[in-house]
């Protein structure tokens, strides 16, 4: 049971499951909320391509994670797992993620996961230290999953794809800023170039926030625009942008951690909610043709669940 606990926490079981649940909403988005065909295992492939990519961010970060206080407890610097063993595990979990993505979904829901890994991996893992631009890195980083649920649905990449990739790009701006300002110290102790590590007023990171969570208000309505989702989803993203965007003026005005824990917080709410949205009123028009035969499968609750659960978890 130790060893479970130290690879789940390798791989970051919970933000994992937060990349699950935005897959599952762009296959359910692509599938006009049909369950059938190779929903489960487009789910697991996707749960092991991104354990095994924060495995791997890991173990190259595993000297600063050890002079940060919030990320001592990591298997790898507390020594519940040897850095061998942390990278084996790792690559594991991606090897397999992919493969299972590729043999019994389709090629180009592979490409796109081991895209994602691509970039995590050698993009942003390696700019965390040099530039605040490896936020905008991660950012696209966390992206390509809602794209991946799509095309394992569909086989291709469609308007809707897009706009899911959009919202969840700018999406993380604020919420990963809301973090990064709470943690400042802690990303300076471990040498990491964040934006609110670089200046000492707050007044760049405040208007990043305020910015991206007000334009979070037009690209989320793309969805209603393309009529992906309906119009009830439409007014709903607008109520809350309009609450995430209070929450970033807040901190723009108050530079406080209260602030900036509001927005963290607020925004995986906004998120869970958003995601629930757009399912619940997906237009039932046209039916997607799968690249697998079709099988039954039941949708896990734990993805969505994961997005509450995260609001107590880091990164």
């Amino acid at each position: 049971m130790r060893y479970l606990k130290a690879y789940l926490d390798l791989g970051k079981l919970r933000l994992s499951l937060l990349v699950v649940a935005t897959t599952l909403a762009g296959y359910l988005l692509a599938s006009h909320g049909a369950w059938s065909g190779p929903l489960a295992v487009a789910l697991l492939g996707t749960l092991l391509s991104s354990m095994g990519a924060n495995g791997l961010n890991q173990w190259l970060e595993r000297e600063r994670d050890a002079k940060m206080r919030r990320t001592q407890s990591r298997p790898i610097p507390s020594g519940r797992l040897g850095q061998r063993m942390a990278l084996e595990l790792a690559l594991v979990n991606c090897i397999a993620g992919v493969l299972l993505l590729a043999f019994t979904v389709n090629l180009l829901t592979a490409a796109l996961s081991l895209l994602t890994i691509l970039l995590y991996v050698f993009a942003y893992t390696p700019l965390k230290p040099v530039s605040p631009a490896n936020t905008l890195v991660g950012a696209l980083c966390g992206a390509i999953p809602p794209v991946m649920g799509w095309t394992a649905a569909a086989g291709h990449i469609g308007f809707g794809a897009a706009a899911l990739a959009a919202i969840l790009f700018v999406w993380q701006i604020p919420h990963f800023l809301g973090l990064a300002w709470l943690y400042r110290e802690d990303y300076a102790r471990g040498g990491f170039a964040m934006l609110p590590v670089l200046e000492d007023s707050g007044g760049r990171t405040g208007q990043m926030m305020l910015t991206y969570s007000l334009a979070l208000i037009p690209v989320a309505l793309l969805l209603a625009v393309g009529s992906i989702s309906g119009w009830a989803y439409g007014a709903g993203s607008i109520l809350l942008g309009g609450l995430l965007t209070a929450l970033a003026w807040r901190f723009y005005f108050d530079r406080s951690a209260k602030s900036a824990r509001r927005v963290f917080v607020g925004s995986l709410a906004y998120l869970t909610l958003l995601l629930v949205l757009m399912v619940a009123t997906v237009q039932p028009d046209g039916h997607v043709m799968y690249v697998s035969p079709p099988q039954q499968s039941s949708v896990p609750s734990a993805p969505v669940a994961a997005l509450v659960e995260t609001a107590q978890a880091v990164e």
